[in-house]
């Protein structure tokens, strides 16, 4: 969502934060600010609604010069999209503040700074924070004191970058509940809420821990706990370069990484799996003597990754024989649950920052210590937070729209369910033809990748279409909800997904020559079953573009039925290839509608807040 980048060094810090806030436009937002602080101690602040480049025409026409300054995108949360809500906020040209998270007791905040004399000029729950803290600075004459006193007052998630004109060499961060990360250069240091942000100018980063306050000057830097204790917090390497978010020869972020994901699911079983069996190090220290105690599984995500943790359920029972449970995270984490005994919870995101996920994980901590979290980004927070944790590896994933991230998901799942059904018994002989299976996978993704231009003819028909419905069975009903979610995200076009045998218990009543059908099918034995199903949507005048295994014999389904052969894989693993074809699919609607296929409106990458 909302992205932050800081900076105090030595030199000019403008450029840098401008090309950190265009390296950020992935997350999503609605508006974009820079503020800095000159030598002269005044503050010079440009905002703009819309894209950075807004932001970045604008300060051409303005010197906005100094040597520290923070900048922000803003997702909307509080106030509408508008100049005067955009970050960053300053509170009597003295304390300015970028901000992620929700105050969410600002309502009470707001109401007595009011009473106190302190005008408001946005919106917004930050500025509160704004006005807290320079409350606090008036009394205390430190800018770090003044930032511990009011976070005291806040409930809810922050990541704050916070300076003042009263000291041009100082940069306050502090975090809860919200990312915050701090880059290492020489005699200058950084803050972003993505390291990614700060590629072109280090790949040294101290990745702030929950509640940690950073006292950053150009030559010092100060780290205190929750406690108020001075603690010492790793500093670590990106394996990163600054071109690995570049486009490069793609049109699009979203083409490029439906292109990686052969590479990417080579790169996830690489050192894991050793003569077709999987080594349960994978997982992380002692993961052999927890996943010994597992008796059940508890997957706990939302979005994309909610529909890889269904696949995963089926996989689960059907290969492992271990029973499974699969939920949305804003609902888990509000009802009443019970946990039964030895279930081992697994949390999925990409970022490892979505709020919902962590809040759950964090409430689930306090019941076991089975925890498996799967994800991207090595130093998250729910990586930090889970005792187990199975990197995806997927690089780097600038899209909105979840592609190679959501397969790599599906290959750490199958590893999961291998590491638990081998303590079940599970035959050896049929680990190793599991991994044969996903070995000859990424062969198979450049096939279909082949078939881009008939995919894109079909498209076309689609770009006036504003309804759709995707049907699809077992572990491909998962798959269409996936792909029902990419043309909503991308293309704005409005689509349910439906086990197909449901579609006679209701939706079929919408089946018309305007509502075309998605369908999916595999070899996996009911085959004939899902082609019952396509005859009882042509015989009501409606229209289905099927993407079929190509041993499906589709003979007798008819002109209406437009059918794209997808190369012959085993039924268990079908998930990972289908996804592939529902990938390019939504992406040429998108671009024939001409929507912004990366950043697609009201959407944000990495959903921080609730």
């Amino acid at each position: 969502m909302c992205g932050i980048v800081g900076a105090v060094a030595e030199r000019n810090v403008t450029p840098i934060l401008l090309e950190g806030l265009r390296r950020l436009e992935y997350r999503g937002y609605d508006s974009a600010g820079i503020a800095v602080v000159d030598d002269n101690a005044c503050i010079t602040r440009v905002r703009r609604v819309g894209k950075v480049k807004e932001l970045s025409d604008a300060l051409e026409q303005t010197e906005v010069r100094g040597t520290l300054g923070i900048a922000h995108t803003r997702w909307a949360t509080h106030g509408e999209p508008s100049e005067r809500n955009a970050h960053p906020h300053i509170c009597n040209q003295s304390v300015v503040i970028v901000h992620n998270g929700i105050i969410e007791n600002h309502s009470a905040l707001r109401e007595k700074q009011s009473n106190d004399g302190f005008n408001f000029t946005s919106q917004t729950d930050t500025e509160v924070a704004a006005h807290q803290i320079e409350h606090y600075l008036k009394q205390e004459g430190d800018l770090l004191s003044a930032v511990r006193r009011a976070i005291t007052d806040f409930e809810g998630a922050y990541a704050l970058g916070v300076m003042s004109n009263s000291d041009n060499n100082r940069l306050i961060a502090t975090r809860r509940g919200s990312p915050l990360v701090i880059g290492v250069g020489f005699g200058e240091y950084f803050i972003a809420s993505d390291a990614a942000a700060l590629l072109p100018v280090t790949r040294q980063f101290i990745y702030l821990e929950e509640g940690d306050i950073a006292d950053i000057h150009t030559d010092s830097l100060v780290i205190y706990d929750d406690k108020g204790n001075v603690v010492e917090r790793d500093i670590k390497e990106s394996a990163l370069s600054a071109d690995a978010t570049a486009k490069g020869e793609y049109r699009h972020f979203m083409m490029k990484e439906i292109h990686e994901q052969p590479s990417r699911l080579i790169d996830s079983l690489e050192g894991r799996v050793v003569d077709g069996q999987l080594l349960d190090s994978a997982f992380g220290v002692d993961a052999e003597k927890i996943l010994d105690r597992v008796k059940a599984v508890q997957i706990i995500a939302c979005g994309t990754s909610y529909h890889a943790g269904l696949v995963a359920r089926y996989w689960l029972e059907a290969i492992a024989g271990i029973p499974c449970r699969v939920e949305v995270a804003s609902e888990y984490r509000y009802r009443k649950t019970v946990l039964m005994d030895d279930t081992l919870v697994v949390t999925i995101s990409q970022s490892g920052e979505t709020a919902d996920t962590l809040a759950a994980l964090r409430e689930v901590k306090k019941l076991t210590d089975l925890t498996l979290s799967i994800c991207n980004v090595p130093e998250s927070s729910l990586v930090r937070e889970s005792e187990l944790k199975l990197m995806t590896r997927a690089g780097p994933e600038i899209g909105v729209a979840s592609t190679k991230a959501f397969t790599t998901q599906l290959y750490a799942l199958l590893m999961l369910v291998v590491a638990l059904g081998k303590r079940r018994e599970l035959p050896t002989e049929r680990i190793k033809e599991l991994f044969q299976h996903a070995q000859t996978l990424p062969t198979l993704i450049e096939r279909v990748l082949d078939d881009k231009p008939a995919i894109e003819v079909w498209a076309e028909s689609f770009a006036d279409m504003e309804d759709a419905i995707f049907i699809g069975r077992g572990t491909l009903f998962p798959i269409a909800l996936e792909g029902a979610l990419k043309l909503k995200e991308i293309s704005y076009i409005h689509a349910d997904a439906y086990p197909a045998g449901e579609l006679k218990h209701g939706p079929i009543a919408l089946i018309d020559q305007d509502l075309p059908t998605i369908a999916i099918a595999s070899m996996d034995g009911f085959e004939g079953k899902i082609k019952s199903n396509i005859q009882e949507i042509l015989a009501r005048g409606g229209k289905v573009f099927l993407f079929a295994d190509e041993r499906i014999d589709v003979s007798d389904l008819g002109e209406d039925c437009h059918v794209m052969k997808v190369p012959a894989v085993d039924a268990i693993l079908a998930p990972v290839l289908f996804s592939v074809p529902l990938q390019l699919f939504s992406y040429f609607v998108a671009v024939h509608k001409g929507t912004d296929v990366d950043q697609p409106r009201n959407l944000a990458k990495s959903v921080t807040v609730e």
